[in-house]
């Protein structure tokens, strides 16, 4: 028997060298639905609501803008969108996003 999909997220601020608390989330499935999420204390993010996650791709908007000027006094990105495809067996699916106010990197996790 398969596994329905799920996602988390981690943020994390190379500059600082910490977790990048509060920052909102915003995801947009295959069909056009937004869920609104915020990262924890950690800077991990997996609470979607009652979201079912479906196969197709899918968008994850990091709001790294407010978290960036109020940690750094500026931010060159304003926001970070992760384009990804989900499958129906995908099992987990892991989205880390490393920022820093002048870049950023992400990849899929574990």
């Amino acid at each position: 028997m398969s596994k329905s999909p799920s996602l988390s997220s981690h943020v994390l601020d190379t500059t600082l060298g910490k977790p990048a608390a509060n920052m909102q989330l915003i995801l947009t499935t295959p069909n056009g639905d937004i869920t609104r999420a915020q990262t924890d204390a950690d800077g991990r993010c997996n609470q979607w609501g009652e979201l079912a996650f479906s196969a197709g791709h899918h968008q994850l908007r990091f709001v790294t803008g407010e978290y960036l000027s109020d940690q750094h006094g500026s931010a060159f990105y304003p926001f970070v969108d992760v384009h990804f495809e989900i499958t129906q067996d995908g099992g987990h699916y892991h989205i880390p996003l490393l920022i820093s106010p002048f870049g950023f990197s992400s990849y899929r996790g574990s």
